[in-house]
């Protein structure tokens, strides 16, 4: 190989390297971690916490095809995650959420953005979905406390 090949093939690999993307925004960067956030069911982080305010309606979930696409608060959609879009409640803002069919509750955080509905209050992960075992169902009434408004 000549050193004229070699030094294009350097310049080529240094030009796909610097080509590559890297996310502007992950939960690594944010106050919680995701790990944090999926522990929260079973650990003291939120259990004392006072609620500041309750609203129920109705939670639909949604999946594919958005995994893996920047949510409203530019991190990586991870359908597994804790997570959820609200219209209007700022973003980091901590939830627990209670599926009035079933008694069953989880802790999760606002990340996204859902378009307005009038029927529906919240959209959560298909992770929160799970955990509340509303995935047959697909829509249900659910109890929303608030434990720590986001940043506003």
């Amino acid at each position: 190989m000549t050193k004229l090949n070699k030094i294009f093939f350097l310049l080529i690999g240094a030009l796909l390297y610097s080509c590559s993307s890297v996310p502007i925004f992950t939960t690594k960067n944010n106050k919680l971690s995701a790990n944090q956030i999926q522990q929260t069911d079973t650990s003291s982080v939120y259990k004392n916490f006072p609620v500041l305010d309750t609203v129920t309606g109705i939670a639909s979930y949604y999946a594919q095809p958005f995994n893996g696409r920047h949510t409203g608060n530019g991190e990586i959609y991870d359908m597994y995650g804790l997570t959820a879009a609200h219209s209007t409640y700022p973003f980091d803002t901590i939830i627990r959420v209670t599926n009035l069919t079933n008694g069953k509750k989880t802790i999760i955080r606002i990340n996204d953005r859902m378009p307005y509905n009038p029927t529906r209050i919240i959209d959560l992960s298909f992770g929160t979905a799970i955990k509340l075992d509303m995935l047959r169902d697909g829509i249900v009434k659910v109890k929303l406390e608030i434990l720590r408004w986001g940043n506003k």
